[in-house]
């Protein structure tokens, strides 16, 4: 991976206004890193457990801290009484404050020689955790998030023997985090009642947390819906924390309020659940307009046509 154009760093912008724009992505980039960004992730953390020994760098521990940071943040701005049942006006004193500190936090996490590209990188973490406005999240938030780590690894920042922490540290601290955003101030599922994701909110964790489950001796799809499986092995696999915290905040059969999920626990394998997922990731989220024009582009992930742009996957089946 290298910085794109003639190696200077820009605050990235919206590339993507109408339906017309859709192939400029496709075809762009910024796509094709990004995908590449996924499937190495996806790859790289097959039959590993959240438990499984790795190394942890510096920069991975300083990342977790960030995040951790935020967290206290979310702890110091409680929910306010209001009429809406939904979007704690909170949510926005919480994001400014994570506005203003974006820049110094992640100039306190990163190594001196890359804190030039924090013009970009503070972008896409700002971007991370919801709509301002709306007081909503979904998958183009955890895309935003995706990007900001996918940017690290183009920087030089992380390095390959760190695909493991960054994906079963860095990414699980984040789903703790949003979670916590979501439940503290009632956020809306982005898109329609959580159409582009498969819980409402995320979508990744379950791409890569079937990687995860892949061969395994005893789990099988057909046991992730059971709450108390899912409870047992959370702090495991990033999957099965999803379906825990599924049973937390929904009441009523697994499959009337996950009717997908439902779906999908009746293919017969990990693997096969896995290649399923990252096809529809590409069309769920990724081939959707609603998503892909709020995305952000620059010097890292750019919006000019890729020498080698990923081609389309057939229909979605599992």
């Amino acid at each position: 991976m290298e910085i794109g154009g003639d190696g200077t760093y820009v605050v990235p912008k919206r590339e993507v206004f109408t339906l017309q724009d859709m192939p400029k992505w496709e075809k762009s980039e910024a796509f094709a890193e990004y995908m590449g960004f996924v499937v190495m992730v996806n790859e790289t953390v097959k039959s590993k457990k959240m438990t499984s020994p790795y190394p942890v760098s510096q920069l991975t521990q300083n990342i977790v801290r960030l995040l951790d940071r935020l967290e206290v943040f979310v702890d110091e701005t409680p929910p306010i009484d209001q009429p809406q049942r939904f979007g704690n006006k909170a949510f926005r004193t919480w994001f400014d404050r994570t506005k203003e500190n974006a820049e110094n936090l992640l100039v306190e996490a990163l190594p001196e020689r890359f804190r030039d590209a924090v013009v970009e990188l503070r972008v896409y973490l700002i971007d991370s955790f919801g709509n301002y406005t709306r007081i909503d999240y979904g998958t183009g938030h955890e895309m935003a998030f995706a990007m900001f780590l996918c940017c690290l690894f183009k920087i030089g920042a992380f390095v390959e023997e760190d695909v493991l922490a960054v994906a079963l540290r860095i990414f699980n601290r984040y789903l703790e985090l949003v979670r916590k955003l979501q439940l503290t101030y009632r956020m809306e599922p982005a898109g329609s009642h959580g159409a582009w994701s498969l819980d409402d909110f995320q979508f990744l964790p379950f791409v890569w947390g079937s990687s995860q489950l892949t061969d395994h001796p005893r789990l099988f799809p057909k046991s992730f819906p059971d709450e108390d499986i899912a409870a047992t092995y959370s702090k495991d696999y990033m999957f099965l924390a999803c379906i825990h915290f599924i049973h937390k905040v929904k009441t009523g059969p697994f499959a009337e309020h996950s009717n997908q999920l439902w779906n999908i626990s009746g293919v017969p394998f990990w693997s096969k659940v896995n290649s399923g997922l990252l096809k529809m990731y590409k069309v769920e989220v990724l081939s959707k307009f609603p998503v892909i024009q709020h995305t952000l582009f620059g010097s890292l992930l750019p919006i000019k046509p890729a020498s080698n742009p990923v081609t389309s996957d057939p229909v979605v089946s599992f």
